[in-house]
């Protein structure tokens, strides 16, 4: 980890590393009066001053978290600049601080935000962003939601993260079990989100030390691709193989859906691309209902005949009167 990455809560709020829990706040309401977007609308280096504020704040404000900073700050201090290779571990009263890749990492999960280490180093597969609205406390279902709203006066500081989601668990509906910093929520989520659904959960989101109150946690839906099933807007679609012979003189086939595998009649002389409505059996929508699957017929011949299939697809091409190309005949140049 660079030098650079380090933030010094201590200097950002202008105090010493023994300040009393007094002083920590009076500097902290100093500066956040000064830099507040209200007061400064437009500044952008205010804004993100007064970010840093409200973070260097919420750490040192806090026992045990501003007890883990200040260890995390002798051992970035021992590991000189950059943490050690090899995955060895630097003991700090106990605590591993080498499974952090960069100070980011660290005070993410110190602040209980989304995108903390994960083995060997990596990520975790959650988005985290943060925003401002003011919001009683409680829980509510999934909207879409517009753009967040900048910093208010008084407004608790919403987090937003990304979840992902099986085709099964999203079409049925599921609990999910998170873990924020050093508080475990379960979020229900209903059934037919889809990728861009957005699901509230209010109260959950970052600690507003100005208020003492906290935002919401917004969980924006990632569907996991399906080996079978894709979205065409609110329905569903699928790609079913037939035969020529199928595709020529119809048949009867079964097509898996979502609610179990049914029996669907193709007409005689069906065409490759050309799509089968399976009305009420596609995604659950949000006014109530179903959409409808769509099945994209794909006519796929055989590779591997026997001697007698090749027999009697020989003797049909001798026998065919079907020219699908006639109509080319009329381009000469």
């Amino acid at each position: 980890m660079a030098a650079t990455d380090f933030k010094d809560y201590y200097a950002i709020l202008g105090i010493s590393k023994t300040a009393s829990p007094e002083e920590i706040k009076q500097a902290f309401r100093k500066l956040a009066r000064k830099y507040h977007p209200d007061v400064n609308p437009n500044n952008k280096q205010a804004e993100a001053t007064f970010k840093e504020v409200n973070e260097a704040y919420e750490v040192l404000s806090d026992v045990d978290k501003r007890k883990k900073y200040d260890q995390f700050g002798q051992y970035w201090k021992q590991a000189g600049q950059g943490f050690p290779s090899g995955g060895a571990g630097v003991d700090m009263g106990g605590f591993d601080f080498s499974q952090y890749g960069s100070f980011d990492e660290f005070v993410n999960e110190l602040l209980g935000r989304f995108g903390g280490p994960s083995p060997r180093g990596g990520r975790q597969s959650y988005s985290y962003s943060s925003t401002s609205r003011g919001r009683p406390s409680g829980y509510g279902g999934f909207n879409d939601f517009g753009g967040f709203q900048d910093v208010g006066t008084g407004a608790a500081q919403d987090t937003e993260a990304a979840i992902a989601l099986t085709l099964t668990e999203a079409f049925a509906g599921v609990k999910k079990r998170f873990s924020l910093g050093n508080e475990t929520i379960e979020v229900s989520i209903p059934p037919g989100a889809k990728t861009g659904t957005r699901l509230r959960v209010r109260g959950k989101g970052q600690f507003n030390p100005m208020t003492q109150q906290r935002g919401d946690l917004y969980l924006k839906v990632e569907l996991q691709p399906h080996t079978f099933f894709q979205f065409e807007g609110d329905n569903l679609v699928c790609e079913v193989p037939i035969t020529p012979d199928e595709a020529t003189l119809g048949a009867s086939i079964d097509v898996p859906t979502l609610d179990g595998s049914v029996n669907v009649k193709l007409p005689a002389g069906v065409r490759s691309g050309q799509s089968l409505r399976l009305r009420g059996k596609g995604w659950a929508l949000a006014k109530g209902g179903r959409s409808d699957q769509l099945v994209k017929v794909a006519i796929v011949p055989p590779k591997d005949l026997s001697p007698q299939e090749r027999e009697y697809y020989e003797k049909i091409r001798a026998i065919r009167t079907y020219n699908p190309r006639s109509h080319l005949q009329q381009f000469k140049f």
